[in-house]
């Protein structure tokens, strides 16, 4: 019953306010204007009970392998003998407070220094592996502590370079390739014409693609004679006596030994 009486009177709010906006009108624009104005229905939005997630872009700092790289190149070609050497001032700008090496024979330096593995070990803070190649053979192993600012923009190198040992190498899965190709079958002779194109630039290299497939050759032409050692094959099709039907798919992996004016090089 209540419900029915709030109904009831909510109909005649309605057939008021109907009643003043027709008699509004037939009083002219101006009352008009005030019915429009002064309507006793009021509709506010709700606000939206969901919170609004704001993105704000964070600054990544980048990785300074580079850096430890260009640093652990000029320490090692440094001395406190000549400590105004270009070496010199150039470890102390990248590390002002990393002493510089003292030897005591003449010293050999590296002919080149490789970073081969970098980590972040904290809020700026990264290790970086630069691996130093002696003309001798030779391999010896540092990393370089390196800190970077907020921006990711500036670094540097917080303390002197530790000797570490080299990674090990890591196990090597079974390769999917076990079909072994006849190399004087259609495949095999495909290929070789193949890599004559792509490395040594006999023929054209579209002649050996699928419709649609681009790939220019290897330009200048790095070697003058490509031959074929061993194809291996990842699916049976590939040692098939006869060439399968159109649009049979093989992965081939294929053994070359290209030549050039320096040499014989064997490539896969």
């Amino acid at each position: 019953m209540a419900a029915g009486v709030e109904l009831e009177k909510m109909r005649r709010r309605v057939r008021l306010s109907r009643l003043a906006l027709f008699t509004a009108i037939a009083g002219g624009p101006a009352a008009l204007g005030v019915a429009v104005m002064s309507g006793p229905t009021t509709v506010t939005a709700a606000p939206s009970a969901k919170p609004t997630t704001v993105r704000s872009a964070t600054a990544t700092a980048a990785d300074p392998t580079g850096y430890a790289q260009v640093f652990l190149d000029a320490w090692l070609r440094s001395s406190t003998d000549d400590a105004n050497s270009a070496q010199a001032r150039l470890a102390h700008s990248l590390a002002p407070d990393v002493d510089l090496p003292d030897p005591i024979a003449a010293q050999q330096v590296p002919a080149s220094v490789t970073a081969v593995r970098s980590a972040q070990q904290g809020d700026g803070k990264w290790a970086v592996t630069a691996a130093a190649q002696y003309a001798d053979g030779r391999l010896r192993y540092f990393v370089v502590p390196v800190t970077a600012d907020a921006s990711g923009a500036s670094f540097t190198v917080t303390g002197a370079p530790g000797a570490v040992a080299g990674p090990t190498r890591a196990a090597v899965g079974q390769s999917p390739y076990k079909v072994s190709v006849p190399s004087d079958g259609d495949l095999s002779s495909a290929v070789g014409e193949f890599f004559g194109a792509y490395l040594t630039g006999a023929g054209e290299v579209d002649r050996y693609l699928a419709p649609g497939v681009k790939l220019s050759p290897v330009s200048p032409t790095p070697y003058t004679t490509v031959s074929v050692q061993q194809v291996w094959g990842a699916e049976k099709a590939a040692a098939a006596a006869q060439v399968p039907a159109d649009g049979t798919k093989v992965r081939v992996h294929v053994q070359v030994k290209a030549q050039d004016d320096a040499g014989r090089w064997p490539l896969a």
